[in-house]
C-alpha cells in the first residue's frame, strides 16, 4: 500500500508540472503617466494596443499615476494615455518579453486636439 501511494504521489506530482501555469507566456506593460511639469496623473486612462493597431483595451491609473497591463502574449505593442483634454504622444512597438515586466513613461502634452 505504502508504494502504491507513493507511485501515486509521483504521478499527480509529474501531471501537475507538465500542466501550463497561469500567464505562462506572456509578460507585463506596466508605466507611469507624468504631466506637463513630472507629476504623476491619477484616473488618466492608458490605451494598449498591438502594433498593427488591433485590439485596443484601456486600464485607467491609480493615486499614484501608474497602470499594468498584465499577462499579455510575446509581441510589440502601442500604448498612450489621456487625461483632461491632454494626450501623451503613442510610443510605439514596447516588446513585451515572455516573463517579464516592460516599464513605460507617458508625458501628457497641453494640446487639446487628440494627436494621430
Amino acid at each position: 500500500m505504502r508504494r502504491s501511494t507513493l507511485l501515486l504521489l509521483l504521478l499527480v506530482t509529474l501531471v501537475v508540472a507538465a500542466l501550463p501555469s497561469a500567464g505562462a507566456g506572456t509578460g507585463t506593460i506596466a508605466g507611469t503617466v507624468l504631466d506637463v511639469h513630472g507629476k504623476p496623473v491619477a484616473d488618466a486612462t492608458v490605451t494598449l494596443q498591438t502594433a498593427d493597431g488591433r485590439h485596443p483595451t484601456t486600464e485607467t491609473t491609480n493615486a499614484q499615476g501608474r497602470f499594468f497591463f498584465p499577462q499579455l502574449a510575446h509581441g510589440y505593442y502601442d500604448v498612450r494615455a489621456y487625461h483632461n483634454g491632454a494626450w501623451s504622444p503613442w510610443k510605439h512597438n514596447i516588446e513585451v518579453v515572455t516573463g517579464k515586466q516592460t516599464e513605460v513613461t507617458l508625458h501628457l502634452a497641453t494640446a487639446r486636439k487628440k494627436p494621430a
